[in-house]
């Protein structure tokens, strides 16, 4: 990888850390994404979110065919841009944003359903991304759900 891919697809590095580079990843998307909300409105995420999806695609594509590698474990932009779009589902509270990075580790890590199909099935970039994306859409409405729930039978305020 060369610099730029290391500072992009890799997370600022992240990627590159010998254990657990996914989780790594999601950390820094975790941190970078409540720091975007604590200072912009939550449509500044999203459109962030768009926004590095796109560039991802295009960046990992091109990734693929220079080295010949699918799925680099090294690269976890995805992971960022998943966690980011959990977030936009779930808010940031201290508490949402946990519940966001559990939910979204567990189903990136477990690929349950389309999430998995999308892993094995889609080419390039968008096969890369895709599932992440998809775990962050069910990780921020899972935590969403939790949230409601525990709001509901007044376990939180």
């Amino acid at each position: 990888m060369n610099f730029k891919e290391k500072l992009f697809l890799a997370g600022l590095g992240s990627g590159l850390l010998p254990k657990a580079p996914g989780t790594w990843g999601s950390l820094v998307g975790l941190a970078s994404g409540v720091a975007t909300l604590t200072y912009f409105p939550i449509e500044t995420l999203f459109l962030l979110t768009i926004l590095i999806t796109l560039f991802g695609v295009r960046e990992i594509d091109r990734y693929e065919k220079e080295s010949g590698i699918h799925d680099d474990k090294r690269i976890v932009i995805d992971e960022i841009a998943g966690m980011w779009l959990a977030l936009c589902f779930s808010g940031a509270t201290l508490l949402a944003a946990g519940l966001s990075f559990i939910f979204f580790r567990v189903y990136d890590i477990k690929k349950p359903s389309i999430i998995g199909r999308i892993d094995r099935q889609a080419p390039g970039g968008w096969g890369v991304m895709g599932d992440d994306l998809i775990a962050g859409a069910a990780a921020g409405l899972s935590s969403a759900l939790m949230m409601q729930t525990l709001h509901y039978f007044h376990i939180i305020g």
